[in-house]
């Protein structure tokens, strides 16, 4: 009787060194948002400007990301996922160290625009290499995954600009954009292999581009879908924007301990978002991202009744913004893998389309919010309630259409 071996099949582990990078990618243009939160009054106070002014310096940053995603997403269905990706960090790291020369507010808003134009990049690239390598579900878990290592930055990114302001100022916040932005230019440079397969190239004419463009726009699944992500973004953008204000502001919150506390929301997101991974083996992705929708209207309603009931405290408001947070580690990966479930050949402008509506709808809540002057948090759990029922809207009438 013969025996015959089988060779081992060598498994990809969990967390590959290719998927580390690109959440690394991914957390490049959130790190150049969150870093800086901390550093906004020393910002106003050292360009000789408003809070407002420099709250649209986040909104400009947020509008250069969308817009440049529509750039990326068929330069990556056309040249590849690499050679894109390297063009946004020369651009970005550029921009980043401009930045830190800038003596007026004027001009930091526009570098800001200029290091989104190459931070957008790491928002479009990594989305595509996953959907090269993974089917729906299993890209779902890697986008759970790479909600893991974004994580990471709105925990540490305030912390480390805490930090780093009261050492060098935030001069030197930016120089640490810098700093980051070479290590991973250096880092797609050596290890990044293409994913994009040959027979999926699409070339670059503009009647195939707007065709595309077109197509999404008419895929009422995609749309909705997408839509109801974007919504939950600018929620996140909302916390973002609004808390530095109400945190330090409204609360008293000191800069150097504000990045503690706005971590409690990162670290939510970061447990729902693999709490996401792990249900997605016993739960539809369709069932888990209806639940998070609910819970995220529940959750921000509170938040609102509670302040115009002026009973809002800091633990109160702290427990409403963890539930909002949590909601969104279900919501953001799985309304993404379903949006991009039926794109094949043009997954690359499917994700930028979809990671523009999400920048977009993120700056005009910026936006909303640095223009809403007030001295309670009436702004913030507002626009938290507005972009949570909207989301939930957007989301229910992608599942009529699935």
């Amino acid at each position: 009787m013969r025996i015959y071996y089988m060779p081992a099949v060598k498994k990809e582990p969990l967390l590959p060194g290719w998927l580390l990078l690109m959440g690394a990618l991914t957390a490049l243009g959130p790190l150049a948002i969150d870093l800086y939160l901390p550093a906004f009054p020393s910002i106003a106070q050292g360009l000789h400007a408003t809070e407002g002014q420099v709250e649209r310096t986040l909104a400009s940053y947020l509008f250069g990301l969308a817009l440049a995603q529509m750039i990326y997403g068929p330069m990556a269905d056309r040249y590849g996922r690499k050679l894109p990706l390297i063009g946004g960090l020369v651009i970005f790291t550029i921009a980043s160290v401009v930045c830190t020369l800038t003596n007026d507010i004027e001009h930091l808003t526009a570098w800001r625009i200029v290091q989104a134009l190459g931070g957008a990049a790491g928002m479009v690239i990594p989305r595509a290499v996953i959907r090269d390598n993974y089917d729906t579900r299993e890209a779902s878990k890697a986008l759970s995954l790479l909600i893991l290592i974004m994580g990471v930055t709105p925990i540490l990114g305030p912390v480390l600009g805490g930090q780093v302001l009261l050492f060098v100022g935030w001069r030197g916040v930016f120089g640490l954009m810098a700093a980051g932005g070479a290590l991973l230019l250096l880092a797609a440079l050596l290890t990044m292999r293409e994913t994009l397969p040959p027979e999926k190239v699409t070339p670059l004419r503009v009647s195939i581009i707007a065709q595309n463009y077109w197509s999404l726009m008419h895929d009422r699944q995609f749309m909705c879908f997408s839509l109801a992500g974007a919504f939950g973004s600018a929620g996140l953008f909302t916390y973002i924007s609004g808390t530095p204000r109400v945190l330090m502001g409204i609360y008293g919150v000191d800069p150097q301990h504000f990045g503690l506390i706005f971590a409690l929301g990162a670290a939510s997101l970061i447990l729902a978002s693999q709490a996401s991974a792990r249900l997605l083996d016993r739960y539809s992705l369709e069932g888990l991202l209806k639940s998070a929708q609910v819970s995220i209207v529940l959750t921000t309603l509170a938040g609102l009744a509670l302040t115009l009931l002026d009973w809002l405290t800091l633990p109160l408001l702290m427990l409403c913004l963890m539930g909002f947070m949590a909601s969104q580690g279900f919501v953001n990966p799985n309304a993404a893998a379903l949006a991009l479930a039926r794109q094949g050949r043009r997954l690359g402008v499917a994700s930028a389309l979809m990671g523009t509506m999400q920048m977009l709808c993120g700056a005009l809540a910026g936006l909303a919010i640095s223009h809403w002057q007030s001295h309670t948090a009436i702004p913030l759990t507002g626009i938290l309630a507005f972009c949570a029922f909207v989301s939930w809207l957007f989301g229910r009438i992608a599942m009529r259409a699935t």
